[in-house]
């Protein structure tokens, strides 16, 4: 596991504060899940480097820019709380079932959520029936290759739950995406 610590992270923000992650958790404003499935490996992003590896760059430097503001999960088949700031790489399948059943507990009001995904659950069915069950919006980025069967998916998980959906293919741009749902939800 990664024990590196992102300037911006809640861990970050507790070491800073003297406070425990928890207490740092409640004055997040959004819960990004990243999924770190196998599929996410693939190296078609910037600089020929994987979607992992950018995905994680650019989540750096937004919760730089917005300290303490994100909860990070990661999830392939098991579901992960990082409050370091870096999403754990291990590469399984993608279970966002699991995932969005984690976040779950956090569904309050004035809460957001984003996943972050190239959109190929174990189980769509059954991601959207949760997603219908949240209070608040899970909005979505798309960051598989153009043309990808996940982006029609993910539109769908959005709309269940109120949310938008967004392509950014190959994870170039995951900071601009973020912000802009930050900005519009």
């Amino acid at each position: 596991m990664n024990t590196q610590l992102v300037k911006g992270s809640l861990s970050a923000i507790a070491a800073q504060e003297n406070k425990s992650i928890a207490e740092t958790f409640i004055s997040a404003d959004c819960i990004i899940l990243t999924d770190t499935s196998g599929s996410m490996a693939a190296c078609d992003s910037r600089g020929d480097r994987s979607r992992y590896e950018v995905a994680c760059e650019e989540l750096k430097n937004l919760q730089a820019s917005l300290p303490g503001k994100l909860a990070l999960l990661s999830f392939s088949d098991d579901v992960i709380f990082c409050p370091s700031g870096i999403p754990f790489n291990y590469e399984g399948g993608t279970d966002l079932v699991k995932a969005l059943r984690f976040a779950k507990v956090a569904d309050v009001t004035g809460i957001r959520f984003i996943v972050i995904s190239d959109g190929e659950p174990h189980s769509e069915e059954e991601a959207l029936k949760i997603a219908k069950t949240y209070k608040a919006k899970i909005s979505t980025i798309y960051v598989g290759p153009e043309g990808g069967s996940g982006q029609n998916f993910l539109n769908r998980l959005a709309k269940a739950s109120g949310g938008e959906s967004i392509k950014d293919f190959k994870a170039k741009e995951l900071r601009t995406s973020i912000q802009f749902l930050l900005k519009g939800s």
